[in-house]
């Protein structure tokens, strides 16, 4: 049988680059190399993109504080349009081999919020993970929250502020409506890049100054005493959703540093510690939220869950593939080990293809 041709796409011009580079690196080692041949596309934090070689793509590749794409000189152009040579090299303008499906392993900027994907469709290559709208809205905190109150889900309370309306942040006005602890967090933004919990004026100030360098829009979020629950799903029209997990924080909260640095700065409790009925309603309402905000492939659903409610946190369309990240470690729990997850990914995207190119493309 002949192997898929599968590209994986990681790095990117992202605050989220390096996470990109581990769940590269994880999601490789993973793949059935009997099934599939990769080829490996680094995108470095200029926007360049680079054809890589599996033996020596990442430097440091064991620490996640040094850890990089090794830039190579082989830079890679993108044909839209083509059926064959999709991707060119730019050191001979011959085309690649034809890729079956793109595996964009990009999270945060230009890589989970819609970019990628829509040059992926545009030309007419299949690939793992949410479409266009999906990816946006998911990326999107503050649209996402409208789209999933709208469905009539329930979200965190906040506040959202621009750039333009920047002058207008007052922290007695925040407080007296939301009260403390806050959350400070960029719009578009993941892994908890630019977050801060606050407790205090000097806090918010700082925290408001941080989360604008990552993004031109910003929420200040009110703190939810609730326990930090993650549920998987995984699907296109017909999703189903993994066993729920709980973080059990070390610190103020689930860091950027505890989520893909430091190994002791959380315990994940797999399967969560949750009652039966619960359990299916945190499942039910992850699925409700995916369908609600138009996923297809994977995505993490991040929740609050307390005596009262089931609050959506967000979701993530292209969650974390690191060896410490919840979403395989979910699904291995679930039943599905970390190469059938991939196996199953690639075929999800490449039935979504088959049923995209049924659609016509003319009137006659």
């Amino acid at each position: 049988m002949d192997k898929k041709k599968v590209g994986l796409i990681f790095g990117g011009k992202s605050a989220e680059h390096e996470v990109s580079l581990q769940s590269a690196k994880n999601v490789l080692e993973a793949i059935n190399q009997d099934k599939y041949e990769v080829t490996l596309i680094g995108i470095d934090k200029e926007g360049r993109w680079h054809l890589n070689n599996a033996s020596q793509f990442l430097l440091n590749a064991d620490d996640a504080k040094l850890i990089e794409l090794n830039k190579t000189n082989d830079g890679i152009a993108v044909v839209p349009g083509e059926s064959e040579n999709q991707l060119l090299s730019l050191n001979s303008t011959k085309g690649l081999s034809q890729l079956d499906v793109v595996f964009p392993i990009l999270h945060g900027t230009l890589g989970e919020d819609g970019s990628i994907q829509g040059m992926l469709r545009m030309a007419n290559i299949p690939f793992v993970g949410s479409n266009i709208l999906g990816s946006a809205v998911c990326m999107d905190k503050d649209i996402a929250k409208r789209l999933l109150k709208d469905a009539g889900l329930k979200v965190a309370k906040s506040h959202t502020y621009t750039r333009a309306t920047k002058n207008k942040i007052s922290f007695e006005t925040v407080v007296k409506d939301l009260g403390l602890p806050l959350f400070i967090k960029p719009a578009n933004q993941g892994s908890s890049v630019g977050v801060s919990k606050v407790q205090s004026q000097e806090e918010f100030t700082r925290a408001v100054e941080e989360a604008f360098n990552f993004d031109h829009k910003i929420l200040i979020e009110e703190g939810i005493n609730g326990r930090e629950i993650e549920c998987s799903v995984l699907g296109n029209e017909d999703p189903i959703a993994s066993v729920p997990g709980e973080i059990v924080s070390n610190g103020e909260f689930y860091s950027y540093e505890a989520k893909y640095i430091d190994e002791n700065g959380a315990v994940l409790e797999i399967p969560a510690k949750l009652s039966e009925p619960l359990t299916a309603k945190i499942q039910e309402t992850a699925i409700q939220a995916f369908q609600a905000l138009n996923c297809e492939g994977f995505a993490r659903v991040d929740f609050f869950v307390n005596e009262k409610d089931i609050i959506i946190n967000e979701v993530n369309t292209i969650p974390g593939f690191t060896k410490i990240s919840m979403y395989p470690k979910l699904w291995e729990i679930s039943g599905i080990s970390y190469s059938e997850l991939i196996d199953k990914l690639i075929a999800l995207a490449i039935e979504r293809h088959e049923r995209d190119m049924l659609l016509k493309n003319s009137v006659n």
